[in-house]
């Protein structure tokens, strides 16, 4: 009861008073169970509340032991693991320290197989050295003497196509020798070898094969006939006694031939000999005998055989072609690939003497204080 409320009065005369006060106190009342209610509903809200986290916090706390529980048993097998892992690294370690030891006895004794290998290799150079060096010389040998032989016939004989041949055979030769030192003089060699060959006119051929055509047909070539028309000037009377006593004296040789057969057997020959002058002439580089042979073949035709032949002819105007047509008689110079050939072996020679191989060897103390 509150205290501003008035105490109640038992006098009757008061009683209609009395209720109005009643139903004032009734609304407070009311407000009071309704705040009561809220707060009640409050505190079971709040004590739900506090009951769902205390169960999560429960089964967190759960899950907590179980995760640790899990870590711890996998700690222990990694600690297992781990154990195992350590047994191993020791023997592993001990099968390295094995293993090194039998590597530096291995490293010792390749060491050895190497030195022994390259003893073996000096002594084997040395031998096939001194092999090549024997076949090197023996092949420049006759590569000096080729070129030796080449260039004194083609100074001897002008033959440029056997020196050619030879330098050819020169340079096959030098080809074969196995220092690289001899490469340049091979060059020099062919650079010689094509000026011998273009030197060599491009009609040779052709006038050999057109003097040996004229040789092969001087002997079907017609001759003047002998009983020829005389002149007027030979009608006198010596003339006409040369005829009659011509008629009964015959002139014969030794060897039975009659004058008429033995003269013109001696008109070719004398015209073979000259063709064939011309022909040595022309392999000779020789202009002046080339041109004097040509001459001489030329006047036997003009006053041995007959000029009004087609044959004689012929050869006459193949005579003249030639005669016109000179042989080049420019020289070739020779030499420099001999001389090359000889300055290199000399140089070569000195390189390789055991005085030059003493003077840049070094001492044998110096020698050992380096290895």
């Amino acid at each position: 009861m509150n205290e501003h409320e008035p105490a109640p009065s038992t006098t009757p005369t008061t009683t209609p008073r009395a209720t109005k006060p009643a139903a004032r106190d009734a609304a407070p009342r009311g407000g009071s169970v309704a705040l009561a209610l809220l707060l009640a509903l409050l505190a079971l809200l709040a004590a739900g509340y506090v009951g769902w986290r205390q169960w999560q916090q429960r089964e967190g706390h759960a899950a907590d032991a179980q995760a640790l529980h899990a870590m711890q048993q996998r700690v222990t097998a990694l600690e297992a693991t781990l154990a195992s892992v350590s047994g191993g690294r020791t023997n592993l370690a001990q099968r390295l320290d094995a293993a090194d030891q039998l590597d530096r006895t291995l490293q010792a004794s390749q060491q050895a197989q190497g030195d022994r290998l390259r003893l073996l290799e000096e002594a084997v150079g040395k031998l096939s050295e001194n092999t090549l060096s024997a076949h090197d010389a023996t092949l420049l040998d006759e590569t000096e003497s080729l070129l030796r032989m080449a260039k004194e016939r083609y100074e001897l004989f002008h033959d440029a196509q056997g020196a050619a041949a030879a330098y050819a055979l020169a340079a096959q030769t030098l080809a074969a020798v196995n220092d690289g030192v001899f490469a340049g003089t091979r060059q020099v060699v062919e650079a010689e070898r094509r000026a011998l060959l273009a030197s060599q006119p491009t009609s040779q051929a052709e006038a050999l094969a057109k003097l040996t055509t004229l040789r092969g047909v001087l002997p079907t070539l017609p001759l003047k006939p002998l009983d020829a028309p005389a002149d007027a000037s030979s009608s006198g009377a010596w003339s006409r006694i040369g005829r009659a006593l011509a008629g009964v004296i015959s002139v014969q040789r030794d060897n039975g031939a009659p004058l008429a057969v033995a003269d013109a057997r001696f008109a070719r020959e004398l015209a073979a000999l000259d063709l064939a002058q011309a022909q040595a002439a022309l392999l000779a580089h020789d202009p002046k005998a080339w041109a004097a042979a040509l001459q001489r073949a030329d006047a036997a035709l003009a006053s041995q055989f007959d000029d009004h032949a087609e044959s004689v002819q012929q050869a006459r105007a193949t005579l003249q072609q030639l005669a016109e047509a000179l042989p080049d008689n420019t020289p070739v110079q020779l030499g420099t690939a001999l001389t090359e050939l000889r300055n290199l072996r000399a140089v070569h020679a000195l390189s390789n003497s055991p005085a030059s191989s003493a003077s840049t060897a070094p001492p044998a103390h110096a020698a050992g204080a380096a290895r």
